[in-house]
């Protein structure tokens, strides 16, 4: 069964575990892999994937070949590993989730695509069309058994286990199994400071200073709008009222090739 659009990928994942069938294979990007997932979650079946995406960046972080074959290869005679898997609200994140910077971006370069750009050129233009009218996020966050914290940021990102923040492995991860969320603010970043950021990040020579961070199990987000634009796995959606996340440990079957059963991730 194949899906002709990304609407028509739930209910033919659901016909095949209605079928018992024990692996389902998402071809495709982050964002279909998420689908996949969402309803394999919970199930017999474990999780295929086939990295046929932009950036592929689940399929990276378990070491899931890039070249077609051996991604085949790897779902016919590769291993069932168990990870962890983010929830917000009633949606679920395999990567990560973010407010404020990046669902803009992304909403604005998927406008710009609309009119025939290129992604990475949509992408680049809509990265400096939205820095340039940067607006701070004022959110109030909570975490369990601790007062709530009130704060103005360009970004709220919440990872899925901890990210690499600087250097050549920025924007990945060694673990995805530690049943953590990670918390990443810049509250004190101004336009010029989040560019410095970003420099200093790919140089390796980042100050942690300048960025927040923290573990924990769950995490509720309120801001002053009564809908917000969130962004889970590269994919945005529109979210009213309060943002509860959570993390479901080991939550869902996935094969990975032999050689990354002894360190997932």
């Amino acid at each position: 069964m194949l899906a002709e659009n990304g609407s028509d990928i739930p209910e033919i994942v659901r016909r095949a575990i209605s079928e018992r069938s024990t692996v389902v294979v998402a071809a495709g990007g982050d964002g279909t892999v998420n689908a996949v997932a969402s309803v394999v979650l919970g199930s017999h079946a474990a999780l295929g994937v086939l990295p046929l995406g932009t950036l592929n960046h689940f399929a990276k972080d378990l070491g899931i070949p890039m070249d077609l074959e051996e991604a085949v290869e790897t779902v016919i005679n590769g291993s069932t590993i168990h990870v962890d898997v983010g929830k917000v609200n009633e949606s679920i994140f395999l990567n990560n989730s973010s407010l404020g910077l990046y669902p803009a971006i992304v909403r604005h370069r998927e406008d710009i695509q609309k009119k025939g750009h290129g992604k990475w050129w949509a992408f680049a233009v809509a990265t400096v069309q939205v820095l340039r009218r940067y607006q701070r996020l004022y959110v109030r966050w909570k975490i369990e058994g601790k007062p709530e914290v009130s704060e103005e940021t360009p970004f709220v990102f919440i990872g899925n286990n901890q990210y690499e923040v600087c250097g050549l492995r920025i924007g990945k991860r060694d673990c995805v199994d530690a049943g953590k969320l990670w918390v990443y603010r810049a509250p004190q970043a101004s336009r010029s400071s989040l560019l410095r950021l970003a420099i200093d990040a790919f140089r390796g020579k980042f100050d942690t200073r300048e960025l927040a961070t923290f573990a924990t199990d769950t995490l509720s987000i309120r801001t002053q709008k009564n809908h917000v634009h969130v962004a889970t796995d590269g994919e945005v959606q529109t979210m009213r009222g309060t943002l509860n996340y959570s993390i479901l440990p080991k939550g869902l079957s996935v094969i990975v090739p032999q050689t990354r059963v002894s360190k997932p991730g």
